[in-house]
């Protein structure tokens, strides 16, 4: 058709290859998933089967973390050194300190700091923060909270738009009972200014070293001070001192 032809030169011919079939799409995403893994096998992380690892291009992993099967790291994932990842968990643009442990966890937008134990089956969904040394176990969901350093939260559990003080321990099949309020917030800026907000969130308010007995409800807006003890089959609501 009188068109030039030019020519590109691939130090790889797989860079030429093209998709034209649900086949082919899987087959090359194959290949970009072992050049992904390759590259931080050479970086020193661990993988126990490279080829059950999904990595995103985005995701940045440390030193001497070791990666098991069936682990996704998708969006901006930052992991550091000397962890362990998986089996089974799903990390969606989260971020992950040193020495921690994510054991059959979904995380989401959550904030993972160094030495925290997740999993295994945690569900930590956006706004969650996991502060040094805490805990997330078995079958316990996380949504919007700071969980404080050193605290627990070890099963069974949900913890909602929650603030949690440093070594805290709930116990199993506990819960905080958020609920949206349809009140008018009234709040007073740094500048003096009147700032009014409607609908929001109310969940709990924990200090440190309180330990929270199984079977508990804390209702929202419960405020709990530092040093206590809530019996188990509980159902708190306001200010406990």
């Amino acid at each position: 058709h009188g068109q030039a032809v030019s020519i590109f030169h691939c130090d790889d011919y797989r860079d030429g290859l093209g998709v034209n079939s649900r086949i082919q799409l899987a087959q090359l995403t194959a290949i970009a998933r072992d050049r992904i893994n390759e590259h931080w096998m050479a970086e020193g992380v661990t993988f126990i089967d490279p080829t059950q690892a999904w990595i995103g291009p985005d995701a940045v992993i440390g030193r001497d973390t070791v990666v098991w099967p069936q682990t996704h790291l998708i969006g901006h994932v930052t992991v550091g050194e000397e962890c362990q990842l998986g089996p089974n968990s799903r990390l969606t643009d989260t971020t992950v300190g040193s020495g921690c442990v994510i054991d059959e966890t979904i995380a989401i937008e959550a904030v993972i700091e160094n030495g925290v134990d997740c999993g295994p089956r945690a569900y930590l969904r956006p706004g969650t923060h996991m502060l040094d040394g805490s805990k997330a176990g078995t079958h316990v969901e996380i949504k919007k909270s700071t969980i404080g350093e050193g605290s627990k939260v070890p099963h069974l559990s949900y913890i909602g738009d929650t603030t949690m003080g440093s070594g805290v321990n709930v116990g199993a099949g506990s819960i905080t009972s958020n609920v949206k309020s349809d009140k008018t917030l009234v709040t007073v800026s740094a500048d003096g200014g009147r700032l009014e907000s409607g609908l929001k969130k109310f969940g709990a308010m924990l200090g440190d070293e309180v330990e929270v007995g199984c079977g508990s409800v804390l209702n929202p807006g419960t405020v709990v001070g530092a040093h206590s003890q809530i019996y188990p089959l509980s159902a708190v609501r306001g200010f406990v001192p």
